[in-house]
């Protein structure tokens, strides 16, 4: 059965570890949509990290964001939907990070109703934040204007620690109020709304196109990536991927350096 809908995730999967698009996985997704198949980018980055991708590939499919907390339109500049934690519960995540992690750093992401709304700060750190990224685009703010307003996840960051330790430590405490996931083992959590993933950003897509599960294929390397794995009638882990990644998949595909996502759309477009 031919897909009818792709869903990929981005860093470690659509592109390769230059932060680069392939001219054979562009030239095969681009085949795909000319057919009638739908694109979405499935990522853990926030609205305004989306633009390069969207350069890379040539056009402008739908973006779930922020591991399923915002629906993003590239083409419209628009943010279309986003689930966000309170800040009431911001503060009772903010007192279990740091009590069960002292010195963990927090900082959050918000959005406005675009990918650069200069209303909105977008994201904002508590003082001492350290970024698990290279270029930090942070704003350092007080504790208390850290966790004042509403935001689409808050990052829980320990450096030199692992991230499924700090997972496995915190997950019993945060469940009642978020979702722990993360896209990286360097000491850095995304806490989401309750019941808000990839695979629910993807099914919010979906459903106004009339696409079930079954006729959707998701690529995705991470643990932030599990529930559209699951969720997908074909679920495909990288080469590389993280072992709770493997375990969902229905398969697994060459790495992200190695055209891991375009040697399983071939088999419909190649």
């Amino acid at each position: 059965m031919t897909p009818r809908l792709i869903a990929s995730d981005v860093d470690g999967t659509l592109l390769d570890d230059d932060e680069k698009v392939s001219p054979r996985t562009r030239a095969v997704v681009t085949a795909a949509v000319q057919d009638g198949a739908t694109f979405v980018i499935a990522t853990g980055r926030p609205p305004r990290w989306v633009p390069p991708v969207v350069d890379a590939l040539g056009f402008e499919p739908m973006a779930v964001c922020a591991n399923g907390s915002v629906i993003y339109d590239p083409a419209t500049d628009r943010i279309v939907s986003a689930r966000t934690l309170s800040a009431e519960v911001l503060a009772e995540l903010a007192d279990i990070a740091t009590r069960i992690l002292p010195g963990a750093g927090l900082a959050v992401e918000r959005v406005g109703n675009s990918a650069h709304d200069a209303a909105t700060p977008q994201f904002v750190s508590s003082p001492g934040y350290e970024h698990a990224w290279l270029n930090p685009d942070n704003t350092e703010v007080s504790l208390e204007d850290l966790l004042s307003e509403p935001a689409i996840k808050l990052l829980i960051r320990k450096a030199g620690a692992r991230s499924e330790d700090m997972a496995r430590v915190l997950a019993p405490h945060i469940r009642p109020y978020g979702d722990i996931t993360y896209s990286t083992n360097n000491g850095l959590l995304e806490v989401m709304p309750v019941g808000v993933s990839k695979a629910t950003g993807i099914e919010e897509v979906a459903r106004p196109l009339g696409i079930t599960a079954e006729h959707a294929v998701t690529f995705g390397d991470m643990p932030n990536d599990v529930p559209m794995l699951r969720w997908a009638g074909l679920g495909v882990a990288m080469g590389h991927a993280h072992p709770e990644a493997l375990a969902a998949a229905n398969e697994v595909t060459a790495t992200n350096n190695d055209d891991g996502v375009a040697r399983v759309l071939e088999r419909w477009w190649g």
